[in-house]
């Protein structure tokens, strides 16, 4: 195997260079990777999905709250 080192910047400039089919294959081999999802996060989500089911009117919609958080 070669190791080159490529800060992240030139990794996204060198990935917009690959063609669609070279990027699914990438996206395929980067998330075939078994990714564990600790309980602590879990619950956290599941929280929150209760807390938004009990109040559906808390959430904000995306054009409202990408504004927010760009001012």
């Amino acid at each position: 195997m070669i190791a080159i080192e490529l800060s992240f910047r030139q990794l996204k400039d060198a990935v917009k260079q690959l063609s669609p089919s070279e990027k699914l294959d990438l996206n395929e081999v980067i998330w075939s990777e078994d990714i564990t999802i600790p309980i602590e996060h879990q619950s956290i989500v599941n929280e929150r999905v209760a807390e938004y089911k009990n109040n559906p009117e808390i959430l904000l919609d995306w054009d409202i709250a990408s504004k927010k958080l760009k001012s």
